[in-house]
């Protein structure tokens, strides 16, 4: 992107926080909050631990606090100076509530969240949408959940966490996909506890050693998730609902389409409920968000992958800020022409979130 033509961003993984947990206490029903007032607010517990941290080290807000919970210098910092036109705020908090064993309290969680963002976020700055959380242990209150607060405008999709006991295109979830469905929402995967608290382990053959080894791996949970979408006949059960893998990166998507595609052709009477190719449902059901994009030796070989799907109607721009491999909107993909720019950066969200 060339720096002087301020091309309008919409950033759709933006990372939001609480000063501390006791922000979300005056949102929490009873029990809960006493709970939570004596005993915390409970974390993902992954198993790896960043040895950089995982916070930009200049985006800690002038009057204290954590990286991402000063809405003003989120403003300041970031989204005014980058011409961001909509920060999608993304909490990797509290979709991590999925992972606790118990499904009620979770499920408060979820809602105290999505009550405090919506009271201490939105009314900041019209640049600010939010995706919404739900825990996943209990569909039929995730549900409860979507119907709730799911029409407020400045909702824009429903976001639940990559870690998970089941592939996600699997029945148990589907409740989710038609309220989802029925609000005009999409769903928004998004990573950060895989492997933790009751989730399957990180990896298809279980637990890596060191957290190098399991952010490289995050791909393999969405290429689980998105199989079991097609395969499991969600997008032809519901036909208008979308779907955005966020942060798992990109460049894997061809090859698994390929495979999936072959496979299809030999297999299908194992999906009788599919009628046309697991690409095609991808392509007009599915989004990737650009980050952490693959930053190859030679940018000719990502240019090169970009041709072979979809990616100028598919792809979403997100920097992850304020995390430390935040992207830089001014910076990447700037060797696409322009009016391939303008969709990702922008106008694939405008039209995908309704904004």
């Amino acid at each position: 992107m060339k720096t002087e033509t301020k091309l309008p961003v919409i950033d759709c993984d933006v990372h939001n926080q609480l000063r501390s947990g006791k922000d979300l206490l005056p949102y929490l029903d009873e029990p809960w909050r006493s709970h939570a007032a004596q005993f915390g607010i409970p974390g993902a517990g992954l198993p790896y631990s960043s040895p950089i941290g995982n916070k930009r080290k200049d985006a800690n807000p002038p009057g204290g606090g954590p990286v991402g919970s000063d809405p003003a210098y989120m403003l300041e910092h970031y989204v005014n100076p980058f011409n961001v036109e909509y920060a999608l705020l993304c909490s990797d908090s509290f979709i991590s509530a999925s992972g606790l064993a118990d499904a009620d309290y979770a499920a408060a969680l979820c809602r105290a969240y999505n009550d405090y963002v919506l009271a201490e976020w939105i009314p900041q700055s019209p640049k600010y949408k939010t995706y919404m959380c739900i825990a996943t242990q209990d569909p039929q209150q995730a549900v409860r959940e979507i119907d709730r607060i799911g029409p407020h405008p400045d909702i824009v999709a429903v976001s639940v966490t990559g870690g998970s006991r089941m592939p996600y295109g699997q029945r148990f979830f589907h409740p989710i996909y038609e309220a989802c469905e029925r609000h005009g929402l999409p769903l928004v995967i998004h990573p950060g506890s895989e492997g933790a608290g009751i989730f399957n382990a990180p990896t298809a053959v279980g637990y890596v050693s060191n957290y190098l080894q399991w952010h490289t791996c995050l791909s393999q949970t969405f290429m689980a998730h998105l199989v079991s979408f097609v395969c499991d006949g969600v997008f032809e059960k519901y036909p208008n609902f979308k779907v955005v893998l966020c942060e798992g990166g990109v460049t894997w998507l061809p090859p698994l389409l390929w495979r999936l595609d072959k496979n299809y052709k030999a297999l299908r009477s194992s999906v009788p409920w599919l009628k046309r190719l697991p690409s095609e449902y991808v392509r007009d059901h599915c989004f990737i968000t650009t980050q952490p994009i693959e930053e190859p030796d030679n940018p000719k070989h990502l240019a090169a992958m970009f041709e072979m799907f979809d990616a100028e109607n598919m792809l979403l721009f997100s920097s992850d800020y304020p995390h430390w491999d935040f992207d830089d909107p001014t910076k990447i993909l700037r060797w696409l022409p322009e009016d391939k720019q303008r969709k990702i950066f922008s106008e694939n969200a405008r039209k995908l979130f309704r904004l």
